[in-house]
């Protein structure tokens, strides 16, 4: 027999439960409905990681290049990149350029560009030796595949993802490189790479109708987008690293139901979900606004999503939208917010 006290506790807890869940039910915006699952909004979609940097050097006018430190660092395959969180709070991604095996050290490097949004000059001019920066990652949508022959492409800074692809390539793979810039100081790794026989360097437009490409090769590119646009235009099978969104139309403007908060917002044609979204619920979570670290990924309950994003899997897109970047095909959107 239970003695008298542990019954009284047990049915003081079991009442104590009911009112929090009454409580819990009458708060929600669905009431009287239970509240719906946790959502995904605001979540990073990797740890995140305190790292020392350890030195920085000028790689080629206009590139710097980053060492940062650490223990027992995730491993990465070539390809993979990491999200760099500035001391500004700015979200950039930069290809690993280092050794995959190494798990006390990642690599990146950035060139300056001074018409850009800010991110690359912030690395320019606040990174310095000793101080630590937060990364999360590292991620991969550029890997290698395996193929009876590769082509490169690499334009600049584009060279970060692939230099690493190619101290993986197995001994005796046939493959060639394609490496053009402005200029030959402003071409990281070049002295590395001129020793290899297989590279071709090119200072200035490189031209692609002298790039001898086996119908069976795997094709990389990564560079400028103009770059990009044209590999893609002749290889169509190419696989491309982009670090900025696609040009897009703005699209219709739709409606977007946080079906949370039980409000509608209209989304007009030259506005983001985003900024629809945080004029009603201000502390939603973003920060690259361009499509690729995940921060402001949210659930939809409801509608078709025009993806204009570079991060989200086939599977994640059935029922999921970055809301920075992407848009609606339906004329409204539902979002678990």
């Amino acid at each position: 027999m239970p003695k008298p006290l542990t019954v009284v506790l047990v049915a003081g807890a079991a009442l104590l439960t009911r009112r929090a869940m009454r409580r819990r039910i009458q708060a929600s915006p669905l009431w009287p409905m239970p509240a719906l699952d946790e959502p995904v909004s605001g979540r990073p979609r990797s740890r995140a990681l305190r790292l020392l940097v350890a030195s920085r050097e000028e790689a080629a006018d206009g590139v710097v290049q980053l060492l940062l430190e650490g223990k027992d660092l995730p491993r990465w395959e070539p390809g993979a990149h990491l999200d760099l969180v500035l001391p500004s709070g700015l979200v950039r991604q930069y290809s690993l350029c280092g050794d995959p095996a190494d798990t006390s050290s990642y690599t990146v490097a950035t060139r300056l560009v001074t018409d850009g949004r800010g991110g690359s000059r912030e690395v320019h001019e606040q990174v310095a030796e000793g101080m630590e920066l937060e990364v999360r990652g590292p991620r991969n949508r550029f890997p290698l595949v395996e193929a009876p022959s590769y082509v490169f492409v690499a334009g600049g800074i584009g060279i970060t993802p692939i230099l690493p692809m190619l101290r993986a390539l197995p001994d005796g793979a046939e493959w060639r490189l394609l490496y053009c810039g402005r200029s030959r100081e402003s071409m990281p790794f070049l002295a590395e790479l001129e020793e290899l026989d297989q590279v071709t360097v090119v200072a200035g437009t490189p031209e692609l109708g002298a790039l001898d490409v086996p119908e069976d090769a795997a094709v990389y590119c990564c560079g400028p987008e103009g770059l990009m646009a044209a590999v893609e235009e002749r290889f169509p099978q190419v696989h491309l690293e982009r670090f900025t969104p696609r040009a897009t139309a703005p699209g219709a403007a739709f409606e977007v139901e946080l079906r949370r908060s039980g409000r509608t917002l209209a989304v007009p044609a030259d506005s983001s979900v985003l900024a629809a979204v945080r004029r009603e619920l201000p502390n939603t979570l973003y920060s690259c606004e361009q499509g690729f670290c995940g921060t402001c990924q949210q659930r939809v309950l409801e509608g078709e999503v025009d993806h204009r994003d570079e991060l989200l899997t086939d599977a994640e897109r059935g029922d999921s939208i970055l809301i920075c970047v992407s848009r609606a095909r339906s004329e409204r959107l539902v979002l678990d917010m």
